[in-house]
């Protein structure tokens, strides 16, 4: 499967977590180049370690410097929006699961149902 998930407990910070998930991307995306993240990815060796570690560049997308006020941030909406599609299935909405694996499975399962959705009728 071509999904790359990782759920962590609430714990850990996301950018120690983030080795997690790009560990599990070795292999699988052979055409990746660039990650994007946010800024709180931006702390420790974490940018120079994907470089090493997949030959990949982590990019990570800032506010600009004259910006006030909400704005929406380049590629950051993708993210943002990948999570709503999965706030909409019901397993997914609330924080029912005890093992983090239950959860990255039903996501896997939603982001399926969600492409076979696509490809059943495309628009």
């Amino acid at each position: 499967m071509l999904l790359a998930v990782s759920v962590h407990s609430a714990s850990i910070q996301d950018r120690d977590g983030a080795k997690g998930v790009i560990k599990k991307l070795k292999g699988k995306f052979r055409y990746l180049k660039r990650i994007w993240a946010a800024k709180g990815y931006n702390r420790g060796l974490l940018i120079e370690w994907v470089k090493q570690f997949g030959g990949w560049i982590l990019d990570i997308v800032k506010l600009r410097i004259e910006q006030q006020g909400f704005a929406v941030l380049p590629h950051r909406w993708i993210v943002k929006r990948t999570f709503a599609w999965l706030g909409r299935c019901r397993q997914l909405s609330k924080d029912y699961e005890h093992l983090p694996q239950t959860s990255e499975a039903l996501i896997e399962i939603a982001m399926i149902h969600l492409m076979l959705k696509r490809l059943a009728n495309p628009q």
